[in-house]
């Protein structure tokens, strides 16, 4: 068996008035963030990670946000057709682990809810998808709810 390992990272502003979505689960709040897309940056950056672990480039390359098709799409969307590129190549996901920093709102009563919804999009177990969230203390960009940052990791395998 081959294993490929891939890491991810996105960061979107926040601003008043728009809809947050993480992990493919709308999350009720007075800020959202600011994108082409959703904006649904924990989704961003697990498609990063798993296109990383295999060297395919990063989201912007595949679904550029210059692009009108891409306009305000739901990322789960996104998210499956990275799937369905790493599938044509032989690879299946075999875990994913994601967290999520984010000052405001808490996020402990939604982590189930993404867990889930990003299991069934990649079509695996939700005991394969690990989401966690933190805040950092008030510090910096996120601490002052200016934006939301995401790190994913991804292992790919391969059946030889």
């Amino acid at each position: 068996m081959e294993f490929r390992i891939g890491n991810g990272y996105d960061v979107h502003a926040l601003a008043p008035g728009l809809d947050l979505w993480l992990g493919g689960v709308k999350v009720e709040s007075p800020i959202g963030c600011i994108a082409h897309s959703d904006g649904d940056v924990a989704i961003h950056a697990l498609c990063d990670a798993i296109l990383g672990a295999l060297a395919l480039g990063d989201i912007g390359k595949h679904f550029p946000d210059t692009s009108d098709e891409f306009k305000g799409i739901d990322s789960k969307i996104l998210l499956e057709r990275v799937m369905a590129l790493i599938r044509q190549e032989g690879w299946e996901v075999g875990n994913v682990d994601i967290t999520i920093a984010l000052q405001r709102p808490k996020l402990a009563p939604h982590i189930r809810s993404m867990r889930d919804t990003l299991a069934s999009v990649m079509g695996i177990g939700a005991d394969r998808v690990s989401v966690k969230a933190t805040t950092t203390e008030k510090l910096g960009f996120v601490g002052r709810s200016e934006g939301c940052e995401v790190y994913a990791v991804a292992l790919l395998t391969k059946n030889e």
